[in-house]
């Protein structure tokens, strides 16, 4: 069947346990899910996952849950989880995930904004979390867990196999229940509650409907030709939009397979031995990816990185558009196909990607140096453009029409238009429905005329395609009048393999300054090639012969922005190199590993003063929290030094 269109919804597929039916009547034997554990990959066909659900609803209802209440989901990508989402929908609650990475503080703000009173967690480690937490949370009273490994003196908890037999048992004496609840289910009834990343505060419960998320999940399937042929890895976090938008919404809607990985640790191997046609990540897993590449090719002998840099030389200048199927000279294609062999088809399967048809970024920007590497090996890299409040759902770049500084056009069923300060505005059937308990917020958010105040300031240039410049409130003026793109700074320092994340300050100031985060993997195989001995991520972010490279990468970007239009002004003058990782348990970065900007300003503040006063060195003391839930003091001198700026008038006679 095909992708589901706003105009097109019907009664009998306009709600997620609907399309589950759907898919169980339909294509029952195809494999819905699968999952690796001990090595070994298992598959739930589309009726065995119908019948998982229906268990766990059951279950749920046999233990009180009712419509309208909410239903907190904790762990990694797991089916068991996924089927906790349907089976809350089946019985008209709001499934509410949770990042599994947060610490016991702020699980406690969620269940307590959302009233949770239902639980249903992965494992030991966040069941520990949930009890710590009740002592705050009132309204916690069932917990639910799907590994047993280490639970077995735990009082007080229920297994999900001792919930679905409670259901099943249910199922059996109310004949007809589930169906009936099923049926209740309005297209327009909250069906997810997902948080906000709390980038500039407290994190916002975001309220979608039915037809919001199938607005979006069937816009972005009929606009790619998604199919059940199709097949998914699922690894992101589950309270990230995306991952739902893209994982648990476009399954049910075009009948894919959604795989789940054995841990984090290894996705790269399990995507290798899946081979997934169509994949999604933020830009951070494209750099990490990148990274990797690198260090490898440090490793190689001379004639394999001779091959690597000449095949990559071609690439650059012709991939992308061989990709896009552009008139290329015959020379180059003749080149780039003897790369393939060599070089690009050994590359995409080690990355995993052999077989994908689609992939899209999404969640930040992503550097154009970045992109066109993806591109220009073969990979369909896209970028996509929304929000939690959209249903991730905003612009999407077509098959053919891929620009590297643009996110597409609008997508199917969206309206976009630029305001006139420069913000843009989204308009749709994918808008959040509200935001919980805050009224306020939601009139702030939503005009009276229905458009939805993103605050991303963006233009739309003349083919109609959108490029996001930066958020609004971080796009300033440097003292010399020019504009002030911090993020589009940040992404080009990420390029390079040896930076793991960038911050830079400059709005208001006569010059710009960043703070680097050294990528530890790349830097410490760096290190270690040339016998730098080093004792932990300090040490070797204190040692000048790292400066040095540090230094290398800000000035190849101070070069390159020197020839911009516009961005001479935006040059990196002075740099330092933080003695900690920015990190989400110390508030530095969001779940999503956003930057948060101005708590980063206001906690290093003296950091800030410093590179702006012109000291070689600065003393800090931070406060950090480590992962047993302690807080210590790491004391630190940090070297502050000076990057070459270049002249734009003589870069561009050059």
């Amino acid at each position: 069947m095909g992708a589901l269109r706003e105009e097109d919804m019907t009664s009998a597929l306009d709600t997620f346990p609907r399309l589950l039916l759907r898919n169980a009547a339909e294509r029952g034997n195809h494999p819905a899910v699968r999952e690796k554990d001990l090595g070994i990959w298992q598959a739930w066909t589309w009726a065995e996952a119908a019948d998982e659900v229906r268990a766990l609803a059951c279950g749920l209802a046999a233990q009180g849950f009712r419509r309208g209440m909410h239903l907190a989901i904790i762990g990694d990508n797991r089916p068991r989880l996924y089927w906790a989402m349907a089976a809350a929908q089946a019985l008209g609650g709001v499934p509410v995930p949770m990042y599994q990475d947060a610490p016991a503080a702020e699980f406690t703000f969620v269940l307590n904004d959302a009233e949770i009173a239902y639980a249903i967690v992965e494992d030991q480690e966040q069941v520990d979390k949930l009890l710590e937490a009740k002592a705050t949370v009132s309204s916690l009273a069932y917990i639910y867990y799907d590994d047993p490994r280490g639970l077995r003196n735990y009082e007080g908890l229920v297994s999900i196999d001792a919930l679905q037999a409670l259901g099943r048992d249910y199922d059996r004496a109310h004949p007809g229940f589930y169906d009936t609840e099923i049926a209740a289910g309005d297209t327009d009834d909250v069906c997810v509650m997902l948080y906000t990343s709390g980038t500039t505060g407290k994190p916002k419960g975001v309220c979608h409907s039915h037809r919001a998320f199938i607005v979006a999940g069937g816009g972005a399937a009929e606009f790619d030709g998604l199919t059940d042929r199709d097949s998914m890895l699922s690894y992101l976090p589950m309270a990230w939009v995306g991952d739902h938008l893209f994982s648990y919404v476009q399954s049910l809607i075009t009948g894919f397979t959604i795989n789940c990985p054995e841990s984090a640790d290894t996705v790269l191997t399990d995507m290798r031995e899946i081979g997934p046609t169509y994949y999604f990540a933020p830009p951070r897993i494209f750099e990490n990816l990148l990274t990797q590449v690198t260090i490898r090719m440090e490793d190689a002998s001379r004639v394999k990185q001779w091959l690597y840099a000449a095949c990559m030389r071609v690439a650059r200048r012709c991939g992308a558009e061989i990709l896009e199927r552009r008139p290329v000279p015959l020379h180059d294609r003749v080149l780039y196909a003897l790369g393939d062999v060599a070089i690009y088809g050994p590359l995409r399967n080690m990355l995993g990607m052999s077989r994908l048809r689609v992939a899209y970024t999404a969640g930040a920007a992503i550097g154009p140096d970045l992109f066109r590497f993806y591109r220009s090996i073969g990979i369909n890299l896209k970028q996509l453009y929304g929000l939690t409040e959209t249903c991730a759902y905003g612009c999407l770049q077509p098959n053919g029409g891929v620009r590297l500084e643009t996110v597409g056009p609008p997508a199917p069923n969206v309206e976009l238009k630029i305001a006139d300060n420069g913000e843009v505005l989204l308009r749709g059937a994918m808008l959040l429905k509200e935001y919980y308990k805050q009224p306020d917020a939601t009139k702030e958010s939503i005009d009276a005329d229905g458009w939805f105040h993103t605050g991303d300031a963006g233009l739309i240039d003349a083919g109609g395609h959108v490029k996001i410049i930066d958020r609004a409130k971080d796009v300033g003026k440097l003292a010399t009048g020019a504009i002030f793109a911090p993020n589009y700074l940040e992404n080009k320092l990420k390029f390079f393999p040896h930076v793991k994340e960038a911050v830079a300050f400059g709005n208001g100031r006569d010059f710009v300054c960043a703070f680097i985060n050294i990528d530890i993997g790349s830097v410490g195989n760096w290190a270690e090639r040339r016998g730098l001995p080093y004792s932990g991520y300090g040490d070797l972010a204190a040692k000048p012969e790292v400066y040095d490279l540090v230094r290398q990468c800000v000035e190849q970007v101070n070069a390159d922005l020197a020839v911009e239009p516009g961005l001479a002004d935006s040059q990196v003058r002075r740099f330092l190199i933080l003695h900690k990782d920015l990190d989400p348990d110390d508030d530095e970065l969001t779940r999503t590993r956003k930057v948060r900007r101005r708590f980063i300003a206001e906690k290093y503040a003296v950091l800030v003063e410093a590179l702006y006063a012109g000291r070689n060195v600065q003393h800090i003391d931070t406060m950090v929290k480590f992962e047993d839930g302690r807080s210590g003091m790491v004391s630190a001198d940090l070297r502050i030094e000076d990057a070459k700026v270049l002249p734009a008038q003589s870069m561009k006679a050059a």
